[in-house]
């Protein structure tokens, strides 16, 4: 049976993590949506549907098809929105919602034919295109949907722990004898990887999985649930606790309960908590997030204009690709900061910060596109990295999209 990964209308509402991404290529827990759908499924998808901004991007960094999906055979489709954690079976020609939200749905080619070429998929073209196919339920446990980027941190934890316990090799790097192992049994170190002395991993309460050609620095205290991923640095006394740190990233300071994306830093002293940073984000010195209000109350984070209730007492901060924070800066609780931003003030950030802006204590104004774009390049070639042609098309796409997503209102 075919595998199709859709993005749907809904990728909206995961801005700004995704404007240079698929909705399938958030991180949570090991790895990404698309590859727990493929483990899960144990095939390689036959096509990627995403939206034609992003879509020669997405197609230039990976091999899977996309936008071409096939029009024929017995087909499974699939939201790229769904964190799934273990396979599950359709009836031919039937689907699963969620509200307005199509899950998952079994197809033939003709159906196939008509959804082909409509993504992002919206409601009403998939419900007509659907509307012989009788509704069915994922089974229990199976899979859940993400809606906004705090529900990826809210699940992180127990993620770790799936994944963990489904594939864990032992310990392969070098361990100096003076450092100290709690629960042996629930943590990997990977190939290539160093712990010094004086770390402390305890996964007393949760798995932890360092991933190849990681160092972690005397002093270090790192407490599961956790994964830190491929050649990353973790600088001499950083805490980390409860978070999912993408490769290649350096990092210092306590961490709890959040998720970095990929080649990111934050090396200093502060705190981040209860958050989710993109990639080649720069996180300044003694910048602190709050993820807690001091009424313990259900934090309301500022999506696309409006504020959305997250039902959650910890939110911290989402943090766009290619921004950066200055030292000493104060991250307000639910905190949302846009794409290729650069926030350098003294007092407490506003809660949210549009894409390509230049924030300072005179005032806000905007951040240069082509600037940002310079700028961008130089912290990519630092990691022998480049943004090609279509990448640096997409990133400058990104400032209309953004001025048209981002329009404040009051409510």
């Amino acid at each position: 049976m075919r595998m199709i990964i859709f993005e749907d209308a809904g990728y909206v509402n995961l801005l700004p993590l995704v404007y240079a991404r698929a909705t399938f290529d958030l991180r949570c827990g090991f790895d990404a949506l698309l590859d727990k759908i493929e483990a899960a499924f144990g095939q390689v998808a036959d096509a990627l549907l995403v939206r034609p901004a992003i879509a020669p991007a997405v197609a230039e960094r990976q091999s899977r098809p996309v936008n071409q999906a096939p029009a024929d055979g017995d087909q499974l489709w699939i939201n790229g929105r769904l964190l799934v954690r273990r396979q599950f079976d359709l009836p031919k020609s039937s689907a699963v919602w969620q509200g307005d939200v199509l899950l998952a749905a079994r197809v033939n080619a003709a159906t196939a034919a008509q959804l082909a070429g409509k993504a992002p998929l919206d409601a009403a073209t998939l419900r007509a295109a659907l509307a012989d196919h009788h509704e069915t339920d994922l089974p229990t446990g199976a899979a859940l949907l993400i809606s906004y980027p705090w529900q990826l941190v809210n699940h992180n934890k127990s993620e770790i722990v799936r994944q963990f316990e489904a594939q864990s090799d032992g310990v392969l790097g070098d361990v100096d004898g003076r450092a100290c192992f709690v629960n042996e049994s629930a943590i990997h170190v990977g190939k290539g990887s160093r712990v010094k002395p004086t770390a402390v991993l305890d996964a007393e309460n949760g798995a932890i999985c360092i991933g190849d050609d990681v160092t972690i620095g005397p002093h270090v205290t790192i407490t599961g649930p956790c994964f830190i991923g491929d050649r990353c640095l973790i600088q001499p006394g950083a805490n980390i606790a409860g978070s999912s740190i993408g490769p290649v990233c350096k990092i210092g300071g306590e961490v709890e309960a959040s998720i970095f994306q990929g080649y990111s830093n934050k090396q200093h002293d502060g705190f981040l908590g209860h958050s989710y940073v993109g990639r080649w984000v720069n996180i300044g010195a003694d910048t602190i997030t709050s993820d807690l209000k001091n009424t313990y109350g259900s934090v309301r984070v500022p999506i696309n204009g409006r504020l959305v209730d997250s039902e959650s007492m910890f939110v911290g901060s989402t943090i766009g690709d290619h921004t950066k924070t200055g030292i000493n800066v104060g991250l307000p609780t639910g905190c949302v900061i846009g794409f290729a931003s650069n926030v350098f003030v003294s007092r407490y950030v506003p809660q949210f910060v549009p894409s390509f802006s230049w924030l300072i204590d005179e005032g806000s104004q905007d951040n240069d596109p082509q600037r940002a774009l310079a700028v961008a390049r130089k912290v990519m070639a630092r990691r022998q990295r480049e943004l090609t042609e279509v990448e640096q098309a997409l990133f400058l796409s990104i400032v209309e999209e953004a001025r048209v997503r981002e329009a404040r209102s009051d409510s």
